[in-house]
């Protein structure tokens, strides 16, 4: 078992069991000095690098934190265990982080569309109804300068409002193919969330159930009341005796914040867990 040194301001604490319940310190501040190095100027610890499952197991507190399953997985973890489910979890977990889902929006290419169309019809009805009124003036003998003249102007902005909205309904059906290849991708993402959860899943009942036995062993000689059963699921107890079953499992060389009082001292509490103990 590792011996630990955890500094606080000026005074330096070393053992496999620190109390530090003079000192006002923060769990956090041990896990955070523990897991991150020196990140703040009070609280230092020197102790080996955390292994595997340590962000789920560092501490023991009263209320409830993780489920069993989940600390029996950490504590597999921190033996270096793994699964055969952990390859095919890492492949979709990377497919997820490499896959981009675009936002596409339709509603203003569908407005343009809407809005050129009927500007398109207003101005086809106006070209009609002045060629009418060219060949009338033309059968009645008038001039018809003036209205030869507006009609030219009426069907050149014709013209190029029907080219803008050739312009739009292209831009619309890009904008609509955008939207399909970006919903396949969103259906794709769920479809892998789901695959990287039931593999998660699978692997933490797996990894639970492998040290099932030593965590029933372990509450047996651990303070604390509880009925282990004979799977995770079975599992009665408070919920800090569990926390303290799957310490004792785990392969931890960092410090664990002990805040319940379950045993004598930071050193009984270090023996008995296997594994460096600070008492908060």
């Amino acid at each position: 078992m590792s011996v630990v040194t955890v500094r606080v301001g000026t005074r330096a604490y070393s053992g496999r069991g620190v109390d530090l319940r003079a000192e006002s310190v923060a769990p956090a501040a041990v896990y955070e000095a523990a897991a991150m190095g020196d990140v703040n100027d009070r609280v230092v610890v020197e102790s080996p690098k955390p292994s595997e499952g340590y962000e789920t197991l560092w501490c023991i507190r009263g209320e409830p934190t993780t489920s069993v399953v989940r600390s029996l997985e950490a504590a597999a973890r921190s033996r270096g265990q793994a699964t055969p489910e952990d390859d095919e979890r890492a492949s979709v977990e990377a497919a997820l982080a490499e896959l981009d889902v675009p936002t596409v929006e339709t509603t203003a290419a569908r407005r343009r569309v809407a809005r050129v169309g009927a500007d398109e019809e207003r101005l086809r009805e106006r070209v009609a109804e002045l060629r009418g009124r060219l060949q009338a003036r033309r059968e009645a003998g008038a001039s018809v300068d003036s209205v030869r003249q507006t009609l030219s102007e009426t069907a050149g902005r014709l013209a190029e409002v029907e080219t803008e909205r050739i312009a739009a309904e292209q831009a619309l059906e890009r904008a609509e193919r955008e939207a399909a290849a970006a919903r396949d991708a969103r259906e794709r993402r769920l479809r892998l969330e789901d695959r990287a959860a039931n593999l998660a899943r699978a692997a933490r009942r797996r990894l639970a159930e492998s040290v099932y036995n030593e965590f029933a062993s372990a509450l047996r000689s651990l303070p604390g009341e509880a009925e282990p059963g004979s799977t995770p699921g079975e599992f009665r107890g408070d919920p800090v005796s569990a926390r303290l079953a799957a310490v004792r499992v785990a392969d931890l060389d960092a410090p664990v914040v002990l805040c319940v009082d379950r045993f004598d001292d930071a050193d009984a509490a270090a023996d008995a867990l296997d594994a460096p103990v600070v008492r908060i």
